[in-house]
């Protein structure tokens, strides 16, 4: 082999060494799993306060309330709400609109509370709720990792004070714990 050979060889292993290198890097970090505890996933935020679609989104969901008629169909409605307002609280608090989150919070406390009277009404009807009963608890463990990352995040008490207005105290661990015991006690 010529000097040129072998300078050509060489080259062409440590690029063949690199593009490995770093395809394995990029496998590793693209590939990196999460550690949830819940499977179950959220959906992506929709239209949020300010929106012009928000106030569509709010008649539609009143419309929509008739569309899913049934037990089960009222599970999966209010399930659905739960999880929507959720993520919009939890969209809200990270771009520090707290009141507006809260305001959304408090819906999806609402549409949770009435999750489980769905359930307790198909077993009345004689009906299997094994499966929505494994929905409901895997939503339950999902809302409470998202609640206990916003007590993370939140501070435990913050005053709101408008420019022409009164200030408003939130009790961010108060509320938040609230919301947290709304989801245990349905599992």
């Amino acid at each position: 082999m010529g000097m040129a050979q072998k300078t050509k060889l060489k080259f062409n292993i440590q690029q063949i060494k690199f593009i490995l290198i770093f395809i394995l890097f990029f496998f590793f970090v693209l590939t990196s799993s999460s550690f949830a505890s819940s499977s179950y996933v959220l959906p992506y935020p929709s239209a949020m306060p300010g929106n012009i679609f928000y106030k569509i989104n709010l008649l539609k969901e009143k419309v929509m309330k008739y569309w899913y008629y049934g037990d089960f169909g009222q599970f999966f409605y209010n399930l659905k709400q739960s999880d929507k307002y959720l993520v919009e609280a939890k969209t809200l608090f990270e771009y520090k609109q707290h009141l507006l989150g809260l305001v959304a919070l408090k819906k999806s406390n609402e549409y949770f509370v009435q999750i489980k009277p769905n359930l307790l009404s198909a077993k009345e009807n004689n009906k299997d709720i094994s499966e929505n009963t494994d929905i409901l608890s895997e939503a339950a463990l999902k809302h409470t990792e998202v609640l206990d990352e916003l007590k993370l995040e939140l501070p435990e008490v913050f005053v709101w004070t408008p420019e022409k207005d009164n200030p408003t105290t939130i009790n961010f661990k108060e509320i938040l714990d609230e919301a947290i015991n709304i989801r245990n006690e349905s599992q």
